[in-house]
Parts: structure tokens; sequence; C-alpha cells
């Protein structure tokens, strides 16, 4: 069997839509699936349309195909990968986006290649879509960041993917709660491949992302998989160190051939320089202490209040 797994956040508008696209290519290339929508703690009708299509299918057919849980509030998309990975009955399972940007069409083609033995089947960006030019340039700067000190190529990457049954397993054999899906099932390993698509236009409803949530999911991110912001620091430090280095060397000139350099002026702009280096150094080591205090409450990386369309034993 081949489990679909679908974070939605407020995408009332697409669940029907998607969950028909779906069930139609795979009835057609007669696999066995199942649908599980993760409603990510949505604030509008994506739990009621969840219910209902799961309602539909189970009394039109023994067990519903469709299956549905529900987060007590926002977890974020990680969490709901997650989640779906957990209940997940498939041999493979496959993450898609909620609003059609993957291509359904390409499910057919990762089977294939997990057939043939691979088992992590990545789907990766031919182009990007429609982007704010800020955007795509952060975009690059994070997967720029990312390769040069983690050695993980995320440039192209989605989270749109197939997985064996070996790679779900050492995905959630994994403790860590702040995870990165994204960077982690590139890191697991396996043996894998990779197809190309081009990003679709959303069939209804706005992206979930604001600028401010993509920093911090990049802040986040990149503090859990590299020190980055550590080398930084360290790099500002050498700087720093070269210009003070330059001040020093001017100032004994200047003193050597009797001339008093500008002590008030100079004075302030070093302690300015200096303070604010430190400052900086401080805020970096702040937020990976605060990381790491995140990671040893050992809280969970999610909570399902409701579920629908399991099976007893499935609970």
């Amino acid at each position: 069997m081949l489990s679909i797994i679908i974070p939605a956040y407020n995408e009332e508008e697409n669940i029907r839509k998607t969950a028909g696209v779906l069930s139609s290519i795979l009835t057609a290339e007669k696999l066995d699936y199942e649908l599980i929508f993760v409603d990510d703690g949505s604030t509008d009708g994506t739990w009621r349309e969840i219910l209902m299509l799961s309602a539909e299918e189970d009394s039109a057919a023994a067990g519903s195909p469709i299956k549905g849980m529900r987060f007590s509030r926002n977890f974020g998309k990680e969490g709901a990968i997650f989640a779906g990975l957990r209940r997940a009955g498939g041999e493979a399972a496959v993450i898609i986006d909620c609003d059609l940007q993957h291509p359904p069409e390409l499910i057919p083609e990762m089977v294939k290649f997990h057939r043939q033995g691979f088992e992590v089947v990545e789907a990766v960006k031919r182009t990007r879509g429609k982007e704010g030019l800020l955007y795509k340039l952060f975009a690059k700067l994070f997967y720029s960041a990312m390769k040069a000190n983690s050695d993980i190529d995320l440039d192209k990457a989605s989270d749109f993917k197939l997985l064996d049954r070996k790679v779900i397993n050492a995905l959630l054999d994994m403790p860590e709660r702040l995870t990165f899906f994204r960077a982690l099932s590139s890191w697991v390993g396996f043996n894998r491949t990779r197809l190309e698509f081009n990003v679709q236009k959303r069939e209804k409803g706005k992206t979930k992302w604001s600028f401010r949530k993509l920093v911090k999911f990049a802040l986040s991110n990149l503090t859990g998989f590299t020190y980055f912001p550590m080398q930084l620091m360290t790099f500002l430090s050498v700087i720093f160190m070269i210009f003070a280095l330059g001040i020093s060397v001017n100032t004994l000139v200047q003193y050597f051939h009797g001339v008093s350099a500008e002590g008030f002026t100079t004075v302030i702009i070093l302690v300015l320089i200096t303070g604010s280096v430190i400052m900086f150094g401080l805020g970096i080591l702040g937020y990976y202490i605060s990381k790491i205090y995140e990671e040893i409450k050992f809280r969970p990386r999610f909570i399902i209040t409701q579920e629908a369309g399991f099976e007893e034993n499935e609970q």
C-alpha cells in the first residue's frame, strides 16, 4: 500500500479537489493507497471537509482510504509531516502539499522508481513558480549557507518525495523535537534518485508563508543543522581584529611623529563597534541556548485531538 501524507493548514477550499485528483490518479494506476490529511490546527472548515470526505468514502466502500488527524493547535508543517509518517501504514509514503503546487501526476513515476529499488525519490524544482525577487534571493542565501556548512544540498529541493518504509522508520527513530524534514530526509542517506517538476499555481487560497515566518523558519533550521551563525561570529571577530590592528598601527605612527590622535571620536567609534559585535555574539549564543532548552524539555512534536478513518487496530 502507498500512503499519501497531506499537511493542511486553512485549506478548506482545496481539500475536496486534492482528494479527488489524487484518488483518480492512484485508482487509474491500480494502486492500493490511503490519503492521510493532517489538519495543522486550522481555523477554517478544513477539518469539517476531511471528516465529510472520510465519511463519504467509508459509506461507499468497506473502509475509507481517506483518513485524517487534527492537531490541538498549529504545530507547523514539520510536525504535520512526522504525524503522518507515524500513522502511515504503507510500504512507502509520499509527502505532497494540499494546494496541488506539487503535481500529483508525478506519483506513478515515483512508484516506478521505488519498485526499481530506490528508497528515496525526491521531486526537485525545475522552476520555482511565481516568487518575488526578495524571496528568491533569501532562498538562495539560505540554501547556500546550508550547503556550505552542512554538506546538505537543498537547492531546488522540496518536501514532495517518496520514502521507503526503511527511511520512514529511520526518521521516526530520531529523538529530536525541532525537526527540518527536508534536511533530515537528505541526511539519512539511502539509495535515492531525483525527478524534476515545475511548481504549479495554487488551486485556491493564498500561501500561508509570510516573509517573517520564512525568516524564522530559516534561522531555526540553520541553527539546527549548521554552526554557520557561530562561524559568522568568528569571521566578524577576525575582521574587527584586523580593523583594530590597523587603528593601533595608525595611532602609534602618529604618536612617534608627535601628532596626537583624535581621542574622543576614535574611542566612541571603537566602543560602538566593539559593543555591537559582542551583543551580536551574545544574541547568537542565546539563540542556540534557547534551542537547547526547547529540546531538553522533551515536549511532544504535536498533539492530536481528533482522528477519522483509522481502524481500531490502528489507533
